[in-house]
C-alpha cells in the first residue's frame, strides 16, 4: 500500500509531534535558540494576517492555530526551564531578552516584564474575551433572520439557488466559527496565567538550584537566574502577546470586505475639518502653555497641512466620481450585452403598486415574501414540480392598491385590495348581511365585501369566511400557478426531475430516457398529467409505466392516458371522496362513437374534425348537465371510456377549463358513483 502524506499536513503533524517532544526530553540550547525564532516569527505571521485578511472566514481555522501554538509555546517554556534550572545557560536568545531588554538590571527587568503580563491578560486577552463572547451570542442569535432573508431573496429572484447555497453555507461556518473563538480566546488567557506560574517557579527554582549546586550565594543567584527567567518570560510572552493581540483583531473585525489599514487611515484621518480643530488645539498648547511650542506647533501645522491635502483629494475624487458616473452610465448604454439582458423574461411576476410595498416589506412586519416561500413548497407537495422563482416588484405605473400577475412576461389575472381592510366571503348559508364595500374574489371571481377591522370579528361569528390581504394576494397567485404549471415546466425542470429518481432507480431511467423516449416526450407527458391538476410526485410509477408502453406507441397523448389509468389510485382519491357516493355526468356512447370517427391521424399528431353544428349542440349539452352538478354543490365531473377521455377533454377545455373529464379505467372500483345527467348530441 502507498500511502503520501501531503507536505502541510506532514509539517503541522511535526509541529506538534515537536511540542510533546520538548515536554519528555532536553533539547540543546541552540536548537532553542531556533525554535524560540521561530515562534516569534509565527507569531507576526498570525498578526499581519488577522490584521490584513478581509474576512473572518479567510482564517477560519483560527482556533486550532491557537490551540497549537499555545502548546507549542508552552513546550518552549518548559524546554528553556530545564535548560536554566540545570545548566544556567538557555541560549542566546533567553539571555539576550534578559539583559537587553532589561537593561541588564534587574529591577527594570522585572518591571518591564510586569507590565507585559498586565498589558495582556487584563487588557488585550479580558477584552478579546468579552467580544468573542457576545460575538457568538450575536452571531447564533441572528441564524433565523439570516436564513429568513436569504430564503426571501431566492423567492423573489435576487438570488440563485447556487448563490443560496454558498450563502447558508457560509452562515453557518460563521457560527462555527464564532462560536469556536469563544473557547479559544480562553486558551491565550489560560496561557498568560501558565506563563506568570513558570516564572515564579523558575525564580524559586533558580536561587535553590544555584545556592545548591553551583555554590552561589543568594545575592548571585537571585541576580543570574531572576534575569534568565525574565528573558524567558519574555521571549515566551512577547509572541503570546502578539497572538493575543492578533486574536483581538479578528474578533473585533468591522467590515468583512474592505482593506484593513485604507479603511482604518480612511476612518480615522478621513473628515478635514477633524484634522483642523486636531491641528488648531495642538498648536494652541503650544502656544499659551509651558509645554515645548517647537513640538506642538510643528505636530499641529502638520495636522493642518494634513487636512488640507485630504480635503483636496475629496474635492478631486468627487468631480472625478461624477465623471466616471457619467461615463459609466454611457457605456452602460453602449455596450451591446445590455440589450442581451432586457430579452431574458421571468417565468412568474407579481408587481405591486406602492400602496401595497408595506405587505412585502419585512422591515414593516409585511410576510408577503413568506407566504411566497410557502406557495413553492405546497405546489412542490400538491403537483410534484418546482415553481420557477417568483420574482417580486413594486410598479409605479400601477394604481397603489392595484397588482397584476405575469407569467412570462405577459399579463394574465390583476387584483386590487384595500391595504386597511379585509375580505369577507359568504359561503352560502349566511343569511344576514354585513355593510361594506361591495366587491369580488380575484381568484374564483365570487361576490365578497371589504370590511374595516372593527367588522372583522362580527363577520367571523356571523359566519362569513374572512381573509387578509396578502392571503388574497396568496391564494390568487396560487391558482394562476395551478393553471398555468404546465407551460413552466421546462425540459431543464424534467432533467432536474430524472436525475433525483436516478439516484435511486437508474436502471429504470436508463432504459426509458433516451432509449424509448426523448426528454421532450416525457416532459409532454408530464405537462399533459399537470394541466388537468394531476400530481407528478409519483415519478416512479410514471417513469415505469412509460417504459411499458413506450415500446408500443410513442404517441404522448395515448402515453399519457396509460399513465392516468396506473395513478388511478391518486386521481380517484384526489375527485371522489371515500365512503360518499360522487355524483357524476356521463356521456352519451352514441356520441362516443361520433367524437372518435372524427378523429384524424396525422404525422404531428391527432385532432378533432367535428362539424360545428354537432360541436355546438354538445358544449349545448354540457353546460346543461353540469349545472346539474353545480346546483347540487358538487364539482363538474363527466365518465367516459378510456379511448374517448383525452379528445373529449380537449374538445371542450377551451369553453369549459374547470369541468373534470374522467375515464372509467381512472376510477377505483371501491369508489360509488351516481350518474345525474348524461351529455348527447
Amino acid at each position: 500500500m502507498n500511502f503520501k502524506m501531503p507536505k502541510a499536513d506532514l509539517g503541522i503533524a511535526l509541529y506538534v509531534l515537536a511540542a510533546f517532544v520538548m515536554f519528555i526530553i532536553s533539547i540543546p540550547s541552540t536548537l532553542l535558540d531556533v525554535l524560540l525564532a521561530l515562534n516569534i516569527a509565527i507569531a507576526f505571521t498570525i498578526l499581519f494576517t488577522c490584521m490584513f485578511i478581509k474576512e473572518v472566514l479567510d482564517i477560519s481555522y483560527f482556533p486550532t492555530i491557537l490551540l497549537f501554538t499555545t502548546i507549542f509555546r508552552i513546550a518552549l517554556n518548559v524546554s528553556s526551564t530545564k535548560l536554566i534550572l540545570r545548566t544556567g545557560n538557555p541560549g542566546n536568545v533567553v539571555q539576550t531578552f534578559g539583559n537587553y531588554v532589561g537593561g541588564g538590571d534587574l529591577i527594570i527587568g522585572t518591571i518591564v516584564f510586569i507590565i507585559l503580563i498586565l498589558i495582556q491578560f487584563m487588557v488585550i486577552n479580558k477584552g478579546s474575551e468579552r467580544v468573542a463572547e457576545v460575538t457568538a451570542r450575536f452571531t447564533l442569535d441572528a441564524m433565523p433572520g439570516k436564513q429568513m432573508a436569504i430564503d426571501a431573496d431566492l423567492n423573489t429572484g435576487a438570488i440563485t439557488d447556487a448563490e443560496a447555497k454558498i450563502r447558508r453555507d457560509k452562515i453557518q461556518q460563521e457560527s462555527s466559527f464564532f462560536g469556536s473563538m469563544d473557547g479559544a480566546v480562553k486558551y491565550v488567557k489560560g496561557d498568560a496565567v501558565a506563563g506568570l506560574i513558570i516564572t515564579a517557579v523558575n525564580v524559586i527554582g533558580g536561587i535553590a538550584m544555584g545556592m545548591t549546586r553551583q555554590g552561589l550565594d543568594f545575592s548571585a543567584a537571585l541576580s543570574k537566574y531572576t534575569i534568565l527567567t525574565i528573558g524567558d518570560g519574555l521571549v515566551s510572552q512577547i509572541p503570546s502577546l502578539l497572538i493575543s493581540l492578533s486574536t483581538g483583531i479578528l474578533v473585533t473585525k468591522g467590515s468583512k470586505d474592505a482593506d484593513f489599514g485604507n479603511t482604518l487611515v480612511k476612518q480615522l484621518f478621513g473628515l478635514p475639518k477633524v484634522l483642523y480643530l486636531v491641528g488648531g488645539v495642538i498648536s494652541f498648547l503650544g502656544v499659551v502653555t509651558p509645554l515645548s511650542a517647537i513640538i506642538f506647533v510643528a505636530l499641529g501645522a502638520v495636522f493642518i497641512m494634513a487636512g488640507r491635502m485630504i480635503e483636496g483629494t475629496l474635492e478631486t475624487a468627487k468631480i472625478e466620481g461624477e465623471v466616471s458616473t457619467e461615463e459609466a452610465a454611457a457605456e452602460e448604454i453602449r455596450q451591446p450585452e445590455n440589450v442581451n439582458s432586457l430579452l431574458q423574461v421571468d417565468p412568474i411576476e407579481l408587481e405591486f403598486g406602492y400602496g401595497i410595498i408595506p405587505l412585502a416589506d419585512v422591515n414593516q412586519g409585511g410576510d408577503l415574501l413568506d407566504r411566497v416561500v410557502m406557495i413553492r413548497r405546497q405546489i412542490a407537495l400538491e403537483l410534484g414540480t418546482v415553481v420557477p422563482i417568483i420574482r417580486l416588484r413594486d410598479n409605479i405605473q400601477l394604481n397603489p392598491n392595484q397588482y397584476v400577475i405575469k407569467i412570462k412576461g405577459i399579463q394574465i389575472s390583476e387584483g386590487e385590495i384595500l391595504f386597511d381592510h379585509y375580505m369577507a366571503m359568504n359561503p352560502g348559508y349566511v343569511e344576514e348581511e354585513i355593510t361594506g364595500i361591495p366587491t369580488f374574489e380575484p381568484s374564483f371571481h365570487l361576490p365578497a365585501i371589504w370590511i374595516t377591522e372593527s367588522q372583522r370579528e362580527r363577520a367571523e361569528s356571523m359566519g362569513y369566511t374572512v381573509v387578509d390581504p396578502p392571503s388574497i394576494i396568496a391564494t390568487h397567485l396560487t391558482e394562476i400557478i395551478r393553471q398555468h404549471i404546465d407551460e413552466l415546466l421546462t425540459r431543464q425542470d424534467v432533467q432536474n426531475l430524472v436525475n433525483n429518481l436516478k439516484d435511486s432507480h437508474p436502471a429504470l431511467v436508463d432504459e426509458l430516457v433516451p432509449k424509448l423516449l426523448g426528454l421532450g416526450e416525457v416532459q409532454k407527458v408530464l405537462q399533459n398529467l399537470l394541466k388537468e391538476g394531476i400530481s407528478i410526485r409519483d415519478l416512479l410509477t410514471i417513469f415505469e409505466t412509460l417504459a411499458d408502453y413506450a415500446t408500443t406507441s410513442r404517441d404522448t397523448d395515448i402515453l399519457t392516458e396509460y399513465v392516468r389509468q396506473a395513478l388511478k389510485r391518486a386521481i380517484s382519491s384526489k375527485f371522489f371522496p371515500a365512503n360518499e357516493t360522487s355524483s357524476v355526468v356521463t356521456l352519451d356512447p352514441s356520441l362516443e362513437q361520433k367524437i372518435m370517427s372524427s378523429v384524424k391521424q396525422t404525422e404531428n399528431g391527432t385532432y378533432l374534425n367535428l362539424d360545428p353544428e354537432l360541436t355546438k349542440s354538445i358544449m349545448k349539452s354540457v353546460d346543461a348537465e353540469t349545472k346539474k352538478l353545480e346546483n347540487l354543490g358538487r364539482s363538474p365531473i363527466i365518465i367516459t371510456s378510456p379511448i374517448v377521455r383525452i379528445y373529449f377533454k380537449r374538445l371542450i377545455e377551451d369553453y369549459y377549463k374547470d369541468v373534470i373529464v374522467v375515464s372509467y379505467n381512472e376510477v377505483e372500483s371501491n369508489v360509488e358513483l351516481q350518474s345525474v345527467g348524461m351529455v348527447t348530441a
